[in-house]
């Protein structure tokens, strides 16, 4: 940046308090004074009064201001951070590392992952599209790597702290798309205007790490000495409309709860809760406890949130219900339970995945479509990282290859757009019930959408292959042996042998058309069924 160089450790009073306030790096522009959190400017002669910041949400983070690690050998210190608030609720922050040469880097957190990208100048050759003509699953070609958009909008930075590499102002909105690749890579595009168009200005391009490649001296990111898990801190509150009890387990990241005694939505705001929805007076009772924890693929969730849903089909409605889990080294996931079958639900990147077709690969298998329409929320309660209400829709496209199964969900809501993709993984109840210690769980009856095929095995087949061979060579040595000056005097009934290759083939037989009938109820209720009749 020109002139940055001789901006190095400038500093003066704060224009608000006074307080004394200095630039410690060439590369950035605004810094948060510490005493009266008030966003400072610096120009060539002297500094300027932003505006007031809000005070910054406490989040679980992973780093903070001062902390020191290393990337692919260079080492960096964290110097800075801008909180945004998203549309739809929910908080994420965007801290700003320092490399050798006032060189920044941007990491940002945001449902238990992290991203790292690096400032990348736009040019014509980029062929970056203009915002409105962007839309969520589109591939675009940025350098030598396709990326594919998983969201687009318009949040607002809320709050910072530290030095800030870019002109930040409180409360300003910032329009924006997130993009995937393959192998991690990760992007950003700013956007801003331009007479009526809203035209990219900065591009961030990098990767989704783990916190171990980045080496961060930070005690933030050891584990408790107890425990690989951190803790959730739990606030105990009352809800406005019942006056009953609702503990709030991940305090810093919920949005909405749902009261667990009246089923009231409730809007969580700066430790208060706010009635949003009374509708909700069914009887709910979530078969795991909320608070409960399980260790599920090694890894310790707390239950936080319980939410049911439905979708329509030829006139029938078709419930199931999802469990949220956090826990804050993975995130969130979820548990969800459809027509007593279970599986476990992660986030994957939406990159080089169509919705839009009828088959999909995925980590080497072929996924085929399943459904597709609008799955709605009926109730909820506990605790959630969104703005979530009794009535929201998203359109869904499901694609399965038992036993894993990838959704696609596309949202949209005040004029953000949203694609999320994830994968789920059929669990066995013995093991819900195990990772939970629970032992009255429902047994399913009917077979799950990713319920895993019934298959033969190769041993039964080797088995069945063996016999066949078995009865054929007695048969023929039985001709060879057999005649009127022999000890066999009469040949083997050549009826014996196909009576017995009948009797071999019944138990295989039985177990190909059992698993033709599993599959056909398995696609029953789906329009794409390979099974489906042409009446």
């Amino acid at each position: 940046m020109k002139g940055a160089r001789s901006l190095k450790k400038r500093g003066g009073p704060c224009p608000n308090c006074g307080a004394p306030v200095e630039f410690r790096f060439g590369g950035t522009l605004v810094t948060v004074c510490e005493f009266c959190n008030s966003a400072i400017a610096r120009g060539d002669k002297d500094l300027s009064l932003i505006g007031k910041v809000s005070d910054l949400v406490e989040t679980e983070s992973l780093v903070q201001i001062g902390a020191t690690g290393t990337y692919r050998g260079k080492p960096f210190e964290v110097i800075g951070r801008v909180q945004y608030q998203h549309s739809a609720g929910g908080v994420w922050d965007e801290w700003y590392l320092r490399f050798p040469g006032d060189k920044m880097a941007w990491l940002a957190e945001a449902q238990g992952q992290i991203h790292l990208t690096f400032p990348r100048p736009i040019r014509k050759k980029n062929s970056i599209p203009e915002f409105k003509s962007l839309g969520v699953g589109q591939a675009v070609t940025l350098g030598t790597n396709e990326l594919t958009v998983i969201e687009k909008g318009t949040a607002v930075a809320g709050s910072a702290q530290g030095e800030i590499p870019w002109a930040f102002v409180p409360g300003a909105s910032h329009t924006y798309a997130d993009l995937q690749g393959s192998e991690g890579w990760f992007a950003t595009f700013e956007y801003q205007k331009a007479g009526k168009a809203m035209v990219p200005h900065q591009a961030s391009v990098g990767r989704t790490v783990a916190a171990d490649e980045l080496g961060v001296s930070s005690p933030l990111w050891e584990s408790a000495p107890e425990s690989a898990v951190k803790k959730v801190e739990m606030v105990s509150l009352n809800c406005p409309n019942c006056g009953g009890p609702i503990d709030l387990r991940v305090p810093d990241q919920t949005k909405r709860v749902g009261c667990p005694s009246c089923g009231s939505m409730l809007d969580v705001s700066k430790g208060k809760l706010e009635v949003l929805q009374t509708l909700d007076r069914r009887d709910v009772h979530p078969v795991l406890k909320l608070g409960s924890t399980g260790t599920l693929f090694g890894d310790e969730y707390t239950l936080i949130g319980f939410m049911e849903r439905y979708a329509t089909y030829q006139s029938s409605v078709f419930p199931w219900t999802e469990y949220l889990l956090y826990n804050p080294d993975k995130g969130f996931r979820w548990l969800v339970c459809n027509q007593n079958h279970w599986s476990f639900v992660e986030s994957i990147s939406a990159h080089g995945l169509n919705q839009k077709a009828y088959e999909i690969r995925y980590d080497g298998q072929v996924f085929r479509i399943y459904d597709r329409g609008k799955a709605f929320v009926r109730a909820t309660r506990g605790e959630f990282y969104w703005k979530v209400r009794h009535g929201d829709n998203v359109r869904t496209d499901d694609f399965i290859c038992p036993p894993r199964m990838i959704s696609f969900e596309s949202s949209s809501s005040d004029g953000n757009f949203e694609l999320n993709v994830s994968l789920g993984t059929y669990m066995k109840l013995e093991e819900i019930e195990k990772a939970f210690g629970v032992s009255d769980l429902t047994r399913p009856w009917s077979v799950g959408v990713i319920q895993p095929k019934l298959t033969l095995g190769f041993g039964v087949i080797a088995m069945w292959a063996g016999f066949i061979f078995y009865l054929f060579v007695v048969n023929w040595i039985g001709n060879s042996v057999a005649g009127a000056d022999r000890w066999l005097k009469q040949a083997p009934d050549s009826g014996l042998l196909v009576i017995g290759i009948i009797l071999l083939t019944i138990f295989p037989a039985g177990l190909l058309l059992s698993r033709h009938i599993v599959e056909v109820q398995r696609w029953k209720d789906s329009d794409y069924s390979p099974y489906a009749s042409d009446d």
